[in-house]
């Protein structure tokens, strides 16, 4: 690999890890670009090329993973957990959370439920062999 190649994926790593960090904050392609450092054109181009999705798509799927997890370890509603994880309007976080996952963000959670939702002493004291 040359160093332009490595100048250019340490770029785009840059601008990928402050969509990590900053997912829930309103992040565009301009203010993006400034951190890798590169022109709007450049970047969309060279993350594309880099990850194999754009950086819209990426946020996106980062903002759904992040809701994913919300729905599966927290009885806070979806309206909530769509504006928390940083979607604008509760229609695009249900359209992109269909897209992306498959169904909808009630019924992931819905299908999901799990023992997270059974207080910690019922299942210590069911859980228990006995005598």
């Amino acid at each position: 690999m040359s160093r332009a190649e490595e100048d250019t994926n340490r770029r785009m790593l840059r601008a990928r890890d402050a969509m990590d960090r900053a997912y829930a904050q309103p992040l565009d392609v301009p203010t993006l670009a400034r951190i890798a450092h590169v022109s709007e054109a450049h970047f969309n181009r060279t993350f594309r090329a880099t990850f194999g999705e754009t950086p819209h798509r990426y946020l996106q799927r980062r903002r759904v993973e992040r809701a994913m997890f919300l729905l599966r370890q927290t009885r806070k509603s979806v309206t909530d957990i769509c504006f928390e994880v940083g979607f604008g309007s509760l229609g695009t976080f249900s359209r992109t959370f269909h897209d992306i996952v498959g169904k909808s963000p009630r019924t992931y959670r819905n299908d999901n439920a799990t023992a997270a939702y059974i207080p910690t002493c019922y299942t210590k004291a069911w859980g228990r062999p006995r005598a």
